[in-house]
Order: C-alpha cells, then structure tokens, then sequence
C-alpha cells in the first residue's frame, strides 16, 4: 500500500493479504466441507490459509501471541497477539459468493493496534489503525452522511441469526424503515459501511476474530462501532457498525425490545 501508513497497519495488511491468497487458490475449487463442533463449516482453504498466517507470525514477529478460528491460541501468555480469521464468511465462499474475506487484527489485550480485511475474489483490502484512519485500496476513505433512515442501506450477515425474538423484531423495524436491507452481509458489510456504501451493518453473534479487525476500519473511517449493547468494544460477542448521524438511531431501533 503506497500510503503513509501507520506502522502497524502494514503488516496487518500484508498478513491479511497472505491469508486471503492462499485461500483464494482453493476458491471454487472442489472441497471437501466438514461441520465443526459449532455447526459451521469448514474446509481445507480456511486450514491452510490460518497455517500459513501462524508460519508467517512466527518468522516476522516470534515473539508474538495468535489467536485463530481453526487453531485456537499460541504463545497465550504473550503482550500482543495476532487474532485471525482466515476466511470469514466461509458459507459464501464454498458456494461461489466472492463476498468473503481474510481478518487480521494485531492487539495488546483488547486494545486494538491495527486490523485489516481483504476480498481477494473481488480485490479490496482495508485496513486501519487508531490515529492512522482508515485506507481503502490505498486511499483514505470515510463513512456516508446519510442520516435519514429512510434513505439507508441497512445490513446483516443473516437475519435468521438473530437469535433471540427483540433481536428479530429490532431488526425487522429497522428494515422496513430503509431504502434498502440487505442480508449478503459477513464483513464485507463492515467494508461498506467504512467508504460510505451502507449506513449500518450488524451482527447479533461475533467472535474475537470477527469483530477485532472491522473496530478499527469503522471507527477510523469516522463510524461507530459497538456492541449490541452499545458497550464500544471489539470483543462483545457482537456487532452495530454505523456512521455517526445514524448511531443513535440505529441502535435504539435494533435494541429495544418494545414495538414504538
């Protein structure tokens, strides 16, 4: 990335774009899919392509920690951790959908120093650092102004998660008071939400390395980045991503649990 970025957000990058690389070699490819304990799926794509992100950890920064969808945590008692999602939105990606990606997030606890997200099928990468913004295929980028919800776009990964029925109901609220709802959503959501495509993406379940990534693009991008709960955290165990003249809005829509 020729951009004068901050120093951690280049190796971020590189390693997200090392992940999502080797996974695209696999990409409709005939794979043999398998259902972890979870009921997600998972294939030789999201295997090798963590492998190769721990391989590259431990050359460049061995003193580092990782923590990885498929292979759990390394080197737990380290001060920073590198957090991985090889391929996040792996039911897109065994079925052909180029809208899945590759996330990579260096921490200190749950201080985030940087992340990144590249698509390689669609060849987008962003990335983000507190302080640094937020760069979108080399340029800076921002959320959108839009602050009326009925000229919004509105996402989520799929509604049929949102588990718990005021979730559903915040959701269906928010819905029918948008220009357009979208349910294509994984983290490619979270990158149109940062340059200004969509107005808010949420998830009602995330893990550590869903979420640790996307905090920074959306709020270097100038969004906000919260809990369903409205706790501005990366590691909530879920996800409201918004611009700024949206945030209240959407939150009180998607979290009350009352009809207005």
């Amino acid at each position: 990335m020729s951009t004068p970025l901050d120093g951690h957000i280049a190796p971020a990058a590189d390693l997200a774009r090392l992940t999502g690389d080797i996974a695209l070699g696999h990409y409709r490819s005939r794979l043999t899919i398998e259902t972890k304990p979870d009921g997600s799926p998972v294939t030789i794509a999201d295997r090798a392509a963590e492998q190769a992100a721990r391989e590259w950890v431990r050359q460049y920064f061995p003193e580092d920690g990782v923590l990885g969808e498929e292979f759990g945590e390394e080197r737990a008692g380290a001060r920073r951790r590198w957090v991985i999602d090889p391929i996040d939105g792996t039911k897109a990606f065994i079925r052909g959908t180029p809208l899945w990606g590759s996330l990579v997030a260096l921490c200190e606890g749950e201080r985030v120093l940087a992340g990144a997200a590249y698509f390689p099928a669609v060849g987008e990468l962003i990335a983000a650092a507190p302080g640094a913004g937020c760069w979108w295929n080399g340029s800076r980028c921002a959320v959108s102004s839009v602050s009326a919800l009925d000229d919004a776009t509105v996402l989520t990964t799929d509604a049929r998660f949102l588990d718990r029925p005021e979730r559903r109901s915040g959701w269906d609220r928010m819905a029918n008071r948008s220009a357009v709802a979208r349910t294509w959503g994984d983290c490619f959501g979270y990158l149109l939400v940062a340059t200004g495509q969509a107005e808010v993406m949420c998830d009602p379940i995330l893990s550590p390395w869903d979420g640790a990534a996307l905090y920074p693009i959306v709020r270097e991008a100038g969004g906000a980045f919260t809990d369903w709960d409205g706790r501005d955290t990366a590691f909530g165990g879920s996800a409201i991503a918004t611009n700024q003249a949206l945030a209240v809005r959407a939150r009180a829509l998607l979290a009350d649990p009352a009809p207005e």
